[in-house]
């Protein structure tokens, strides 16, 4: 017994289709199953598609409420729904081969512990050829940025299927769309098994791929960055944080001597909007999964521990400046060289002091 959850919103012209795909193979296959459909507030005529198909095929209809409309959402609440441990997720605009669905299934039945996703760029696999070329550099790159986090040649399937004992789905916490490197990333699982699929694109429907999902995906994959490598992934993403703040810092050292400041004034003065600057993004970014503290408060334990990391970046820069002919001559060096000493002192305050409050999550 498997259970195909298959999320939708406005994709009622594609069910029927899909459900008689679906029961085909399975049958052919000998294969127990349900159908699970997730809908999430669709404006359209999904429950009686639904409802008209029910009297010859196992299908059902789950209907969420009181969240927000939210694709991976939807796959969530179908995974806890399901009757069966065993649950493959495919999308409803037959995209997805049902074809390859006792593949899987014997995938899992091979080892119950594996994640068993369809992949488009593995040996046999294809996508559609009508992609236009930013589609296709779109999904490559999106990616290249998940394959640290994953063995999977596709990442970005959202064909899969696994047993729901290896993943604690309280403990979900997607943005936007891709619930398959959500799973595989937080789940208890062996390892990635995959089988080729010849992806098409939709013919019904339209897709739901925009701006809107694409910076979602880019915040999901900060977040499970964080949790994947821990203090790791914080250190670099500090770093990302404190080299914004650092043309921050440049273009305002430049300004102030441009206004008449000298050079060691202009670099106590730029410290300011390069600190706050820093402290905003590490509070929304680098930290973001902490619980929030006072803004006002946690500013002025920012800045305090900043100006005694800022003191050694200074006193650097000052004595590089007026003790090496070198320095004085290209005072950047010195610069860098100033906030290169105290970026690890900033780091440690940051993490234990500052923003020490537990994960939420």
């Amino acid at each position: 017994m498997i259970t195909i959850v298959v999320p939708t919103y406005k994709e009622a012209g594609n069910i029927t289709v899909l459900v008689r795909n679906v029961d085909d193979v399975m049958r052919a296959a000998e294969l127990a199953y349900e159908m699970l459909i997730v809908d999430d507030n669709s404006p359209d005529e999904i429950i009686q598609v639904v409802a008209s198909l029910q009297p010859e095929f196992p299908v059902r209809i789950l209907l969420p409420s009181g969240r927000p409309r939210d694709l991976s959402l939807s796959v969530i609440d179908g995974i806890k729904a399901a009757d069966s441990d065993r649950v493959l997720v495919m999308d409803a605009d037959l995209s997805h081969p049902p074809q390859v669905i006792p593949a899987m299934v014997a995938k899992l039945d091979q080892d119950e512990n594996s994640f068993v996703m369809g992949s488009r760029y593995m040996a046999g696999g294809s996508f559609d050829r009508d992609w236009s070329l930013w589609r296709f550099f779109n999904s490559h790159v999106a990616t290249l940025l998940a394959s640290p986090l994953t063995t999977s040649s596709d990442p970005m399937s959202g064909f899969f299927a696994l047993n729901r004992q290896f993943v604690d789905v309280e403990s979900l916490r997607p943005i936007g769309y891709k619930i398959g490197l959500e799973l595989m990333v937080r789940g208890r699982f062996s390892g990635v098994s995959e089988v080729a699929i010849q992806f098409k694109d939709r013919t019904v429907g339209e897709s739901k791929m925009n701006f809107g999902q694409q910076w979602k995906y880019l915040r999901h994959l900060r977040r499970l960055y964080l949790h994947r490598f821990k203090g790791w992934a914080e250190f670099v993403h500090y770093g990302a944080v404190g080299a914004s703040g650092f043309v921050v810092d440049i273009l305002f050292y430049y300004l102030f001597q441009y206004l008449g400041l000298g050079h060691q004034s202009a670099r106590a003065l730029s410290f300011w909007p390069a600190v706050s600057s820093n402290w905003a993004l590490n509070r929304v970014t680098t930290f973001g999964e902490r619980k929030r503290r006072p803004r006002t408060r946690q500013w002025l334990e920012f800045v305090g521990s900043s100006m005694i990391g800022f003191s050694l970046n200074w006193g650097i820069y000052y004595w590089l400046t007026s003790q090496v002919a070198f320095f004085d001559e290209f005072r950047l060096l010195a610069l860098i060289g100033g906030i290169a000493g105290a970026s690890l002192f900033n780091f440690a305050a940051s993490t234990l002091f500052i923003y020490s409050e537990k994960r939420i999550g």
